[in-house]
């Protein structure tokens, strides 16, 4: 069992190995500066691409934030007439869930893949999980050039 600091610094220390890892990807954003795989600025209000690590799972997730349930709604809808255009990008499926209520009560829309059975806390893991997320923010990526547009209204 870890105390609270030391979970926070091996996370620390697994999201750091992670942006090294992806420092290697010559992928820039419009302004010809090097993403930043761990902080995924979608430029548009009320998206985000998250990737997390936990003691059970690792999860990458498009998530629609949008404090207005309509406006979530009608972003939601936009991403499902763009379904089969993702799940080619990124070559597989991925979970759809247009109402998730979070542990804290936050309800958002969430769009998402999960790799079951790996824990942060065992360095162990590591390879594979960053095996997991390094194509599919690489994937979403290049969707996003594709696709962004079609949610600028929403900036």
């Amino acid at each position: 069992m870890y105390s609270r600091d030391e979970k926070v610094k091996i996370k620390q220390a697994f999201w750091t190995a992670f942006g090294q890892y992806m420092k290697g990807v010559p992928v820039f954003d419009e302004e010809g500066k090097s993403k930043n795989w761990l902080n995924y600025k979608t430029g548009v209000r009320g998206i985000r691409f998250k990737t997390d690590a936990t003691e059970k799972h690792a999860y990458i997730a498009i998530e629609l934030i949008h404090k207005d349930a309509d406006e979530r709604q009608l972003v939601y809808e936009q991403f499902l007439s763009l379904q089969k255009m993702l799940t080619a990008q990124l070559g597989e499926e991925w979970i759809w869930e247009g109402n998730y209520c979070d542990h804290l009560g936050k309800e958002y829309a969430r769009i998402y893949l999960e790799l079951s059975g790996v824990n942060v806390f065992r360095q162990e893991d590591w390879p594979d999980m960053i095996s997991f997320f390094k194509p599919r923010i690489l994937a979403l990526d290049a969707f996003w050039a594709d696709a962004k547009t079609m949610f600028e209204r929403f900036l």
